[in-house]
């Protein structure tokens, strides 16, 4: 078995599975789908029960029947017959992997029937989406699949009461986005009564788009925060930064990531305020500047963020949408809203906050789908310890990716897109463009439109109508230009394909003319104008193209000029000959490109990396804490704790107010301490991580050494002071015959919370200017 296994290592990618034990299984499934079929509905639902065998060991046998039974059940109840690779996709979610099914092979199907058998396994699943459409369209398109199979099914939204949340965790199978799970989880940290918790104990997590989930997103907290202050900018900065001059009054780094101003510059801001810069008294004056300087120069509208609704939305990177319920770092999200004249919105402090990777980690089984989860496969092993199954399409991808079509200059490239758009145009080729932002997306467009073109423009600043324009995306001379195309959730069908008239309907069939008209034009063509930061975001592009063997094709155009290749690949000689149309053929000009991109992917590695190093030491002492909690708030640990410590006075209090008033009073005082004692250690946290760079660094020290140096010890004052803390509080406690007197003891929580995600500080995040060296490091790699 050793040697079969390496020698599996040596022809196959690296975390990748052997599917052969999967496909035996489907074949096995295969030969019983005659017997499964002739069954009626009660003797296949009880079919689908017989294999509720507890939580042993799953037998080859039960899982071909498993397979026979969910592929039966699919045809019956939705329409469709799952293809073979379906079933070994299923499989392979059944047994803990990440399975990777290109786009349009049924991703959804395939985790629908795993999330059915491992429910028939007893194990409840919470089926991780990236937004609340899919979710909600996913449950409801695969409720009669479950339903089938007698299993319950729910969703959760944003909009979602309490009621509706806890009602939704109880099902067998609930579709959720991930930040929703993340928010409720830290919800239910804060309450102070068992009947208010809201989700139920976690078994599985089956992640849809995967990669995104568990590597962009893995190190974005959810945050919970209480109080309803304002953290306003003052106007005056954002005014005052407004007029200074590039070049003269301040300079950025090769990279666009740090502004710093120039002696001119504090100059002119010192004489525009009155004030010593830097001297101590006003260093609050300095941070406020800096901050406004960020966000004037670094953060760009339409680029980072738009503005909707009298409000700063901020713009996913990786998505190139609305990235919900997100903002940036109190000062800095004021900052922007100082810049854009707009009412400031709420901030306070954060009473607790958990990672997407910690979140997912809390699961003892983890398994997901995507497209494109071989990239990270190192990534995955490393943080989740999950391996990759690489499931092939049901019929041969024919889709032609053609080599990258490179420029000297973006204006000689965006040239050269218009002319390649209108070419596929005039034979009826749908083409789909995809962009880096906004900004460029509506720029192209305006080209096109000038060029005597209508195309249709998916963005975040209308997002909400992403569905009906992606379905049509295929449809005979269309074209559609949107930003990054990951996790839009929509197959583009060649012909084109009418949206869903309600959330989970199985998308309308395509009439055969037409798709044979679009086919016969050479099918979708995908047009990328400039690689992103991450091959996989290129791979998600190309994907939209060639689904179910159809034809396609995909081509990027990039340019010299393009920001990827300023910001991470800026020392190189890009100087290459070009023709007149600037096009760019010379090798060492195409590496270029290609190094770029692996010296972005390198330090996005190694700052997730680093990221999850210090998350990790606060990830335990959360757990300590929590264990904690979780005896308080179910038992009688507190009563029982204070009875220790003061006896005489639980004596007392017991005799005026009786035995279960003081036990009450006792729960809610040890929980309202060990709640603040985190919030407090929270903040704590933060100030050390913020300051210990620049202290090891002139020491030459190690910052994660000297990071952990001080916050071990901090977390293990952590119980001991809450227990002071606790003993004072039940010593100031007033009691009479009604009752217990509570607010002597100053349990003051916070009158209104709300939840929100942080965006790293985009000009460079405390992991990613503690490792700026690692792009010069990654450069110098060949």
């Amino acid at each position: 078995m050793a040697l079969r296994d390496r020698l599996r290592r040596l022809v196959q990618k690296p975390g990748s599975v052997d599917l052969a034990p999967f496909r035996a299984i489907v074949d096995e499934a295969g030969a019983r789908e005659e017997r499964v079929r002739e069954l009626d509905e009660a003797s296949l639902t009880a079919a689908a029960a017989a294999l509720r065998a507890g939580d042993g060991p799953v037998e080859a046998d039960d899982l071909a029947e498993l397979c026979a039974v969910g592929r039966e059940a699919a045809r019956r109840a939705l329409g469709e017959r799952p293809f073979d690779v379906q079933l070994v996709g299923t499989l392979a979610l059944l047994s803990g992997h990440v399975a990777e099914m290109a786009t349009g092979e049924g991703k959804t199907l395939a985790g629908a029937l795993a999330a059915a058998g491992h429910t028939l396994r007893g194990r409840r699943v919470h089926v991780m989406s990236v937004n609340d459409y899919l979710a909600r369209r996913d449950a409801e398109w695969m409720g009669p699949l479950y339903r089938s199979l007698g299993v319950s099914v729910a969703w959760v939204g944003q909009a979602s009461t309490p009621g509706q949340r806890r009602e939704a965790y109880r099902a067998d199978v609930t579709y959720a986005p991930v930040s929703e799970i993340g928010f409720d989880l830290l919800r239910d940290r804060l309450v102070t009564d068992p009947a208010d918790l809201v989700l139920a104990e976690p078994s599985v997590a089956l992640v849809d788009e995967a990669d995104s989930v568990l590597v962009d997103e893995a190190m974005v907290p959810l945050v919970l925060a209480g109080a309803s202050e304002l953290d306003a900018a003052d106007p005056r900065y954002a005014d005052l930064v407004r007029r200074l001059r590039p070049g003269l009054h301040y300079a950025t780094d090769e990279e666009a990531r740090n502004v710093q101003l120039t002696p001119a510059g504090t100059r002119e801001v010192e004489r525009a305020l009155g004030v010593d810069l830097y001297a101590a008294e006003h260093l609050a004056v300095l941070t406020a500047v800096n901050v406004a300087l960020h966000a004037e120069v670094l953060l760009h509208r339409d680029v980072d963020y738009i503005v909707r609704d009298g409000a700063v939305k901020l713009v996913s990177e990786s998505r190139g949408r609305v990235a919900l319920l997100q903002r940036w770092p109190d000062g800095l999200q004021a900052a922007v809203e100082a810049k854009e004249e707009l009412e400031a919105s709420p901030s306070g402090e954060i009473l607790d906050s958990i990672t997407v990777q910690e979140l997912v980690g809390r699961y003892p089984v983890r398994c997901g789908m995507t497209g494109t989860a071989m990239a990270v496969a190192g990534q995955l092993t490393e943080f989740y310890s999950l391996r990759i199954a690489v499931v092939p399409p049901n019929r041969p991808c024919v889709r032609d990716d053609e080599p990258d079509r490179l420029y000297a200059t973006s204006a000689d490239k965006e040239v050269a897109i218009v002319e390649a758009i209108s070419e596929a145009h005039a034979s009826g080729r749908p083409v789909l463009v995809g962009t880096g932002d906004v900004a460029e997306s509506e720029r192209l467009a305006r080209r096109l439109t000038r060029a005597g073109l209508e195309p249709v423009v998916l963005n975040a600043k209308n997002d909400a109508e992403e569905a009906a324009i992606i379905a049509d995306a295929g449809g005979y001379g269309a074209i559609t230009v949107s930003t990054q195309m990951a996790g839009r959730g929509t197959d583009i069908r060649l012909g084109g394909s009418p949206p869903s008239a309600a959330p989970g309907t199985a998308p309308a069939s395509t009439d055969g003319s037409d798709h044979d008209r679009v086919a016969a034009a050479g099918g979708l063509l995908v047009i990328g104008t400039g690689r992103y930061h991450s091959s996989r975001l290129d791979d998600q592009l190309r994907g939209r193209a060639g689904r179910q063997g159809d034809p396609g094709g995909s081509v990027f155009f990039t340019s010299l000029q393009d920001d990827l290749v300023t910001r991470y690949a800026p020392d190189e000689d890009a100087r290459a000959s070009s023709g007149a149309d600037g096009r760019v053929d010379d090798k060492g000009a195409h590496w270029i490109v290609g190094h770029a991109q692996r010296v972005a992917e390198g330090v996005d590695l190694e700052i997730h990396r680093n990221t999850w190093r210090y998350n990790h030491l606060i990830g335990l002492q959360r757990r300590e804490l929590l264990a904690e909690r979780e005896d308080v708030l179910r038992g009688d640990r507190a009563d029982r704790m204070l009875a220790a410590e003061r006896p005489d006075r639980h004596a007392e209090l017991t005799g005026i107010a009786g035995a279960s008033a003081v036990a009450e009073a006792a729960r809610q005082i040890v929980l309202y301490e060990l709640d603040r004692c985190w919030a407090e250690h929270l903040a704590i946290l933060a100030d050390l991580r913020e300051g210990i760079h620049l202290r090891s660094l002139g020491r030459g020290l190690d910052p994660l050494v000297e990071f952990h140096n001080e916050a071990v010890p901090a977390g293990k004052r952590l119980l001991p002071e809450a227990k002071r803390r606790s003993v004072a509080a039940f010593e100031a406690l007033t009691a009479s015959e009604d009752g217990i007197d509570l607010d002597a003891a100053d349990l003051k929580r916070p009158s209104a919370t709300w939840t929100y995600l942080v965006h790293d500080n985009p000009f460079g995040s405390l992991d990613e200017r503690a490792f700026r060296g690692l792009v010069s490091m990654f450069k110098r790699r060949r």
